[in-house]
């Protein structure tokens, strides 16, 4: 094994009692990844006891793209011999050296997500999961966790006080620290030295802003002010892995003021009814996903009266974004996960051309979902109708 210097810091760190989370920032092809799973290979073939390491990302897919990948990679590199040295349940995807298991899943599965305790928690590419999801996987983590990212934007790392615990080793790194790039790796990766964003982040490994994003016309606010007109709630279902999203939509001179209440999943009906029946303002409509009339009904009877479907007409996402996008938006700071969702909500690009498509992801829009359906029910511009009798009596 060739350690690179991400590999020594990141196990200086593994073998600190001291620290709890050790976070990798860096930009591309700075090794972060395959240091973390070679470490971790490392760890379950020297423990003594039994060791469940879980490595997790947002969906099973991006992992086998990605950790999955590295570490079979590490187990062919060190020689590692499938049925002699380790075993892999490609059903359940899990591999087991000696004593220790190491787990992979993706946190779309809410249910492993809450699912048994682990030693060591590796989460890959970790400002892709929610701020809840990382509560409930930390939880159960009884050692260590790791994380990894490339910074185009903060996230709940910064945004929850995670990097200024004194708990936490937090190590950058860029591609110079990855000695086995080639010539021609490290030749591509700078020609694109002109393209000052992309350098800042995945040239340099240092935290910028998100290219592409849908709304940049927010700010953080303290509060919302006494004179703001609360205009209506926004409610977003989810269940499994997607969270129920509710907030309160003010506005106030113009402007829209959002102040997150509820971002959780795994709330049924009634769970959800309970929250919106303590309420403060209980004649305020509350908005909700026409498309899940069901569920609506079912809210309706457990005895919230207010709670009426988004009126969504054709491309509804685009028409609520427009008007969205009509106002400042601003965002109280304790509205965590609605803030990680400007963030990141961005365009779609071309994969061969990397051209902006016009259509947000389907991520990071839970919340975001739940204002849109106030501002097409509240907000949009209604067409008034033309009485064409009277215009024709003034050219006669």
């Amino acid at each position: 094994m060739q350690p690179t210097r991400v590999f020594l810091e990141t196990l200086a760190a593994i073998t600190d009692p001291t620290i709890r989370v050790i976070a990798n920032r860096g930009g591309t092809r700075s090794g972060k990844t395959y240091s973390a799973a070679q470490l971790l290979v490392v760890l379950a073939q020297q423990s003594q006891a039994p060791l469940a390491i879980d490595i997790v990302s947002e969906s099973l897919p991006h992992l086998k793209r990605g950790a999955l990948k590295d570490v079979m990679e590490v187990l062919d590199n060190e020689g590692y011999i499938e049925g002699q040295h380790y075993t892999y349940n490609r059903t359940d995807h899990i591999i087991t050296i000696g004593k220790s298991k190491i787990s992979f899943f993706g946190t779309d599965d809410w249910g492993k997500v809450k699912g048994s305790r682990r030693g060591i928690l590796f989460i890959n590419e970790a400002n892709r999961i929610p701020f809840a999801t990382y509560q409930q996987l930390a939880a159960r983590t009884t050692h260590k966790i790791l994380i990894d990212w490339n910074p185009d934007t903060q996230f709940w790392f910064e945004r929850r006080g995670i990097s200024a615990r004194e708990s936490t080793r937090e190590i950058v790194s860029t591609y110079k620290d990855n000695p086995h790039l080639t010539e021609q790796q490290v030749a591509e990766i700078e020609s694109n030295k002109d393209d000052e964003q992309w350098w800042k982040v995945y040239g340099l490994g240092e935290v910028g802003n998100p290219i592409g994003v849908v709304y940049n016309n927010w700010r953080e606010c303290e509060r919302v002010p006494p004179q703001a007109q609360l205009i209506a709630y926004g409610l977003d279902f989810g269940f499994v892995a997607d969270p129920t999203a509710l907030v309160a939509v003010y506005k106030a001179e113009g402007e829209l003021y959002l102040d997150e209440l509820l971002y959780m999943p795994g709330l049924t009906n009634n769970l959800i009814a309970q929250r919106l029946l303590e309420l403060k303002d209980k004649h305020t409509p509350i908005i909700a996903d026409s498309a899940e009339m069901k569920s609506i009904v079912e809210i309706r009877n457990f005895g919230v009266r207010t709670i009426s479907p988004a009126q969504k007409g054709a491309d509804s996402i685009r028409a609520g974004i427009d008007i969205l996008r009509r106002y400042r938006l601003n965002v109280t700071k304790r509205s965590f996960n609605l803030i990680d969702e400007l963030s990141n909500y961005k365009y779609e690009t071309d994969r061969i051309t990397n051209e902006n498509t016009g259509r947000p992801i389907d991520a990071f829009n839970h919340a975001l979902d739940a204002v849109r359906y106030v501002a097409l029910n509240k907000l949009a511009e209604r067409r008034k109708g033309v009485n064409t009798r009277r215009i024709a009596d003034h050219i006669r």
